[in-house]
Order: C-alpha cells, then structure tokens, then sequence
C-alpha cells in the first residue's frame, strides 16, 4: 500500500512540474506546391502573451537567433536559406546592448525546396530557437518537423 502511495505522489508531482514548463511557441508545418516539382515549406512559429521570438538575424550577441537544420534528401534540393514572413520588431535593448530583431504573435519561415523526380518524400529537421519577454528568457530549445512533400 506504500508503495502505491508513494507511486501516486510521484505520478502527481511529475504532472504539476509538467505543468509548470512554459511553452510560449507553438510549431506548425505544411508544404505547399508553388510550381511543377517546386514547393514552399512553411515553418510557422505561434507566440502566446508578451513572449517575443528572435529572428535569423537577431542583431547582437547575446540571443539565440532562429536557425533550421536540415537533414539531407537525395531527392530534394533546398533553394536558399528560409525567408521570414511576418512583422519584424527592432528595438533597443540595454540587456544585449543593441537592437534586437524579434517576433511576436507569429512568423513563418518559407523554405523553397525542389523534388528531384516524382516520388513522395519529406523534408525533415529541426529548428532551434529561444524567447524572451520583458522579465525573462528561456533557455534555447529544438523542435523536429517532418513535411511530407511531392507525389
């Protein structure tokens, strides 16, 4: 009976610090076709409260800007680097001692990717990034994706 109890404390006390993590950004991917084997893959990051996201080209040293890693396909080709689309904030702050270029509310990065021949494949990888607010900054963090692409 012990036992369980103490299970029970252990389940409960796990959930709580779940719980606790905040999770300013939610993730969503999507591809879609632009032209004959030519496709827009659609990062979207989707920022809650006061929380700001830090652009590929954050300004300073200090933040972690937003960076992609691909995992190489032999059927896809990458056409350039990610393009943001969304309101880009610049704003001074003493804390990086600069200009900082971020995001709010939301951004999608677009990666444009070619398909080699005709046969259904994926462009998978990860996206590291970091945010921040008026109080505080999280620590940076990944998040993988896997878009299904062609066919």
């Amino acid at each position: 009976m012990k036992k369980y109890f103490l299970l029970t404390l252990a389940v409960i006390g796990f959930a709580g610090a779940s719980l606790a993590q905040e999770k300013p950004v939610s993730w969503n991917f999507s591809a879609k076709k632009i032209a004959d084997k030519t496709y827009e893959v659609y990062i979207t990051a989707n920022i809650t409260g006061d929380w700001h996201l830090y652009s590929q080209n954050v300004g300073v040293d200090g933040p972690v800007p937003t960076s992609f890693s691909f995992t190489k396909n032999p059927l896809l080709t990458l056409d350039g680097k990610p393009k943001e689309v969304g309101k880009l904030i610049k704003k001074k702050e003493d804390v990086w001692d600069g200009v900082v270029n971020y995001y709010e509310k939301s951004v999608s990065f677009v990666q444009v990717v070619k398909v080699k021949g005709t046969a259904k494949t994926n462009l998978a990888g990860k996206v590291e990034f970091m945010v921040c607010n008026d109080e505080k900054c999280l620590p940076p963090a990944e998040v993988d994706f896997n878009v299904n692409i062609g066919g």
